[in-house]
């Protein structure tokens, strides 16, 4: 397929289904709770960190380090003074310093960043008027961090001065809650976000740029920043039927998710006649059996060799993105495994993957080396 190419996206040959020879196994699993787990995410942002990761459930925020022979360690835990939060969505980011911090939203709206380093909150942000269901980082510059609300819209954040840059609603704007968002990989101004109005839109934020460079340099109190609106994507999408509830861009293709056991990778054609109306081109199906219920997140290595995915049965499978047709590298299951998998999280090089259920549950699977490699 040409268009893979760009990906480097080799054809294979044989059967597409046939398993590599990487296998995994469960090295470690840990109850953090009873409350349900949301989301778990390594720390791609540092290098020093790669091996640490950060899962949230409850009011309740954790950073363990992976270390050799399947050991997890805890190294902090943060709780939230107030008792009813129930956190959905973490990221990583660091401050204009390089310090890394930890940011965390979910069922109050409000956003909390905190200071790895001081192991105390260094910014809370108040501006969504409903729950918070994604935060994401952006890698380019990881002090810039965008939140996808219920309350309809997304927002770009500082975590250095605690300013809300830009608000993505309006007129053009989600008509349902925004499950999910992401920067894209090189084009500083795009992001993609989708939601449970079916759609995936496709945002620019070039013509407020300066704002983006102003926020860094910002010194008076973060709420008389000129906050500005983006109400009209320039592209947006119905590649899916249903609620789409995690969207990553693949290079500048789109990779994206709903309720109907499969992921999707597509390209978008915007019209250059008619900004915000395009044609999808969908290039591959990744098939995932029993992942027909709604916030359920993938993820993939730091290159974007792989992605991992589970179910609502706490079976993971684990496709190779670089190959056309589809390979399924795995499928992961364990007899005390049975709970709904929320996300996934896979290691810098893809050799250890990680996941967060609905019954408060960590599993570890570390990648298996065969003799025959």
């Amino acid at each position: 397929m040409s268009k893979l190419s760009a990906l480097g996206c080799e054809p294979v040959t044989g059967n597409p289904l046939a398993p590599k020879k990487r296998d995994y196994k469960v090295t470690n699993r840990l109850q953090e709770g009873k409350r349900p787990l949301y989301a778990v995410v390594f720390n791609f942002i540092d290098s020093r960190y790669v091996n640490v990761f950060a899962t949230v459930g409850g009011n309740r925020v954790t950073i363990y380090q992976c270390l050799e022979g399947g050991v997890i360690a805890v190294l902090q835990s943060y709780v939230d003074e107030d008792k009813d939060e129930s956190f959905y969505t973490v990221s990583w980011a660091c401050s204009v310093d390089g310090n890394p911090f930890v940011v965390a939203g979910g069922i109050n709206g409000i956003i909390r960043v905190i200071d790895t380093g001081s192991e105390k909150i260094h910014k809370s942000f108040v501006g969504h008027g409903d729950s918070v269901n994604e935060i994401r980082t952006q890698t380019l510059k990881p002090s810039l961090v965008i939140s996808a609300s219920k309350d309809e819209s997304v927002r770009l954040w500082n975590v250095h001065t605690g300013v809300c840059i830009l608000i993505f609603a309006g007129a053009g704007g989600h008509r349902n809650e925004v499950l999910s968002v992401d920067f894209h990989p090189s084009d500083m101004n795009k992001i993609a976000s989708c939601g449970m109005d079916n759609t995936v839109k496709i945002w620019s934020m070039k013509e407020f740029s300066s704002y983006v460079e102003k926020s860094f340099t910002w010194t008076d109190l973060p709420s008389k920043f000129p906050t500005k609106y983006v109400q009209f994507p320039i592209f947006n999408a119905t590649v899916h039927t249903n609620y789409v509830d995690c969207t990553r861009w693949l290079g500048d293709f789109v990779l994206s998710k709903s309720v109907d056991n499969e992921i999707l990778l597509w390209e978008p054609k915007v019209k250059e006649q008619t900004p915000g109306e395009g044609v999808v081109d969908v290039l591959q199906r990744y098939p995932v059996a029993e992942c027909d219920i709604w916030f359920i997140k993938f993820s993939c290595d730091f290159h974007f060799k792989e992605v991992a995915i589970g179910n609502r049965e706490g079976k993971i499978f684990v496709w190779e993105l670089q190959s056309s047709p589809p390979v399924l590298v795995s499928r992961l299951s364990h007899l005390q495994s049975k709970s709904v998998i929320r996300q996934t999280a896979m290691s810098y090089d893809g050799s250890t993957i990680l996941c967060c259920c609905e019954d408060g549950t960590i599993w570890r699977w570390d990648a298996v080396t065969n003799s025959s490699d």
